[in-house]
């Protein structure tokens, strides 16, 4: 298989709270995938999201219903090689949930924020719902292709100011 063939662009949001703003449609179109660490408060959120690419998605704190009754608490993707865990909070992950995992995705905080810890990539998007203080509105994207994975942190007030990173095996 080609490395161009085994690229996946992946959007990565949470905490929309209700809100799907349309700069955030915009930032996720061209996804292959879109990932929602959860606090999504509203199933037509996720269907907008679906208009653009698959989604999977975990409960947040704020996630309640019969339609929130259906997502887990969290979840495993394989993107190609490269295992990628989702969370609402990471503050909830148990005790060796790590093992065999690149990638940890989560959201609660509002706060964007990358960082690596053990060969693990922490990853949270921030918030793309309603301002909270004077935290950033923002998502993230994952370009993962074989073993290496970008991360991309998109500010929506200036999608033109993403900051990247590379995470490379």
């Amino acid at each position: 298989m080609s490395e161009a063939a085994a690229r996946r662009r992946v959007g990565v949001i949470s905490d929309t709270h209700d809100l799907v703003r349309p700069e955030a449609l915009r930032a996720l179109r061209g996804s292959d995938l879109v990932l929602h660490a959860g606090d999504i408060c509203g199933p037509d959120v996720l269907q907008a999201l679906r208009e653009i690419a698959p989604v999977i998605a975990v409960r947040g704190n704020n996630d309640h219903g019969p339609w929130a009754d259906a997502l887990p608490q969290t979840a495993m993707v394989e993107l190609g090689s490269v295992c990628v865990l989702m969370v609402h909070d990471i503050k909830t992950l148990r005790p060796g949930a790590t093992g065999g995992v690149r990638v940890v995705i989560s959201g609660h905080s509002h706060r964007p924020s990358r960082e690596v810890r053990d060969g693990v990539l922490y990853f949270n998007p921030g918030s793309a719902g309603p301002r909270r203080f004077t935290l950033p509105i923002s998502l993230g994207r994952l370009d993962v292709t074989g073993e290496r994975v970008r991360t991309t942190l998109v500010d929506l007030g200036r999608p033109r100011d993403a900051r990247r990173a590379i995470i490379a095996p």
